[in-house]
């Protein structure tokens, strides 16, 4: 206890408690709004897991076993990867100009990492099995194996470096941690692409297309993180930002503009080839194009997902910091429905769906239930909540 106390009350601890002390009225109902929000999707979770039982709590069915939780999850360990990426991008590999986007950068890319396994980890029924046969009974020859394991090694890889960035005289262990994390990130992005591409009985997801898709919407969300949490990260500082951060960010508008104009071919091309597909296939892209997602894939995915944000870093050129953060906050809400979307229109075709048979001639239903929805605001309010408390415990995240 006296250990705990001293340091407790060491001049380091007691100098990060005084700066989240001081940061004003906003700042503090901010820190309580998503602390609530934290508590109630974890006391959801717990609910759910030990006590009425995820299969009276959580919408989904046999036909739908998986959807908000599992894309949550994807929104928030893509967004991972993509912010690892981007910030490697200066201290890892040399680009210059994004470099002072480092520190902050990285600590983004390990709460992010850590909020999407607080969500899969109240979406499984036996989170504490799943972590113990993990290490006791691997399985070599299993994607979700491989995208677990690899993400739970970048999360220790991403924190290493994080500390050796604070270090004086430690750049290069920091770039020899960065670079492992960044190939144990990508690794599992596409280990995680993998678990879709290679589910032979859905169609919609089957083949290469996702594994690859999975890295370039990294990237793309990557850059919308960074954008929108250095112009929120300027306000809570209450500073202005500095010449070398601002062309950072230019650097930063620059890419995700190139990115999404990827993404649109992309895009354009999946439609092209599923379109000559399985009777499956077609029936799922038809219900993203003109079905019962087509809102969510004309309005969400393709305008507020690609076609407004490129049209406003076009505008911005790199320089209007509010015009950028417009922009990544359309795209980063835009994107949470994009990974929605993937994840339930792949299920919502009946696999006896060529056979006839009236029980399998009309697609899948699903819509969210509140415990599911509480989970996923608990999975943002803790991300939001290490983000505030970041920005005042690592002051401003000074370079």
């Amino acid at each position: 206890m006296a250990f705990l106390s001293k340091v407790l009350m060491s001049p380091a601890i007691k100098a990060s408690y005084d700066r989240v002390a001081s940061g004003g009225r906003l700042y503090l109902v901010s820190l309580i709004f998503f602390g609530i929000l934290l508590l109630l999707g974890v006391a959801a979770g717990i609910n759910s897991l030990f006590i009425t039982g995820t299969r009276h709590t959580y919408a989904t069915y046999r036909e739908i076993p998986v959807a908000l939780l599992i894309s949550t999850y994807v929104f928030f360990v893509v967004a991972s990867t993509g912010i690892c990426l981007v910030s490697s991008l200066g201290h890892v590999f040399g680009v210059k100009n994004f470099v002072p986007l480092a520190k902050r950068s990285v600590y983004l890319a390990i709460i992010t990492i850590l909020a999407g396994f607080l969500v899969i980890g109240l979406e499984i029924e036996h989170p504490f099995r799943m972590a113990l046969y993990n290490v006791i009974s691997p399985n070599f020859s299993s994607n979700i194996w491989w995208m677990g394991t690899l993400y739970s090694f970048a999360v220790v890889f991403l924190t290493v470096e994080f500390i050796f960035l604070f270090s004086e005289g430690r750049h290069k262990q920091a770039v020899i941690a960065g670079f492992l994390g960044v190939v144990t990130e990508v690794a599992a992005n596409s280990n995680l692409g993998g678990v879709f591409a290679m589910m032979h009985g859905r169609p919609f997801w089957y083949g290469p297309y996702f594994p690859v898709y999975f890295i370039l919407s990294a990237l793309i969300t990557g850059c919308a993180f960074i954008i929108f949490f250095v112009f929120l990260a300027q306000k809570i500082n209450r500073k202005t930002i500095d010449g070398a951060t601002a062309k950072a960010l230019e650097s930063v508008a620059r890419l995700a503009m190139l990115l999404l104009a990827i993404m649109m071919i992309f895009t354009i091309w999946k439609i092209l080839t599923t379109s000559v597909g399985s009777p499956y296939a077609v029936a799922a892209m038809n219900a993203l194009l003109t079905g019962p997602y087509a809102f969510n894939f004309w309005v969400m995915e393709i305008l507020g997902g690609i076609i407004i944000p490129f049209i406003l870093f076009t505008a911005s050129k790199g320089k209007n910091i509010i015009i950028m953060f417009v922009a990544s906050a359309i795209m980063i809400f835009s994107i949470f429905f994009t990974r929605l979307d993937m994840v339930v229109v792949g299920q919502i075709v009946p696999l006896y769906w060529e056979l006839g048979i009236v029980e399998s001639a009309s697609l899948h239903r699903y819509a969210p239930s509140i415990s599911e929805i509480l989970v996923v605001l608990g999975g943002i309010g803790f991300c939001a909540l290490a983000f505030l408390l970041g920005e005042k415990i690592f002051d401003g995240f000074k370079t």
